[in-house]
C-alpha cells in the first residue's frame, strides 16, 4: 500500500528513545479536492527496524460530513478546506530505533466504504469519478498529527 501513487507516506528517522502515545489521536489536514465530496483516511502506523509496518489506528472523513454528520455540506473543487480524522485511541510504546509513519489517502477500502466522489446518494451511483487531491503543509494550512504523548523513564 505505501509504494502506491495516491498514498502519502510521512516517515520521520527511526526515535533515539522510546515514545509512549496513550490516548486520543487525530490528524488535521488542509486539503483541496477537484470533487464535490471525497474522503479522506489516514493511519498510523509502527515500523520496525526491519521494515515491517503495524497498522496501529486508522480513521476516514467523509469531506461532505467534515463539520456535521447530520447536514452534509458538499465541497467547491480547488477550495481549500480543513479535515479532521478520529483515528481514536491507542496506546503504544513505540521503541527506540522504531518510526512512527503516518500514512494519508483517499481510500482504505475495504476498510472504509467506497466513496465514487460524485457527491450523489450512497448506493445510487453506477459511475465513479477520479479525485485529485492535494495536501497542504505550509503557515497557514498545517497539516498535522496529534499524538498524545506520555513521559517514560
Amino acid at each position: 500500500v505505501e509504494k502506491r501513487a495516491d498514498v502519502l507516506v510521512y516517515s520521520p528517522p527511526p526515535l533515539e528513545r522510546d515514545v509512549e502515545v496513550t490516548g486520543p489521536v487525530t490528524v488535521t489536514l488542509w486539503a483541496a479536492t477537484s470533487a464535490t465530496d471525497t474522503d479522506f483516511t489516514a493511519k498510523l502506523v509502527e515500523v520496525r527496524p526491519d521494515g515491517y509496518a503495524q497498522n496501529l489506528q486508522d480513521g476516514i472523513v467523509r469531506a461532505r460530513f467534515r463539520t456535521s454528520a447530520a447536514q452534509p455540506a458538499f465541497l467547491t473543487p480547488g477550495q481549500v478546506y480543513r479535515f479532521d480524522i478520529d483515528l481514536w485511541s491507542t496506546s503504544n510504546r513505540f521503541l527506540k530505533g522504531h518510526q512512527i509513519r503516518v500514512e494519508v489517502s483517499s481510500s482504505n477500502f475495504p476498510q472504509f466504504d467506497r466513496n465514487p466522489n460524485t457527491g450523489h446518494a450512497f448506493g445510487m451511483d453506477t459511475e465513479t469519478r477520479i479525485a485529485h487531491q492535494t495536501i497542504y503543509h505550509d503557515e497557514e494550512h498545517p497539516s498535522h498529527i496529534l499524538l498524545p504523548i506520555v513521559p517514560t523513564n
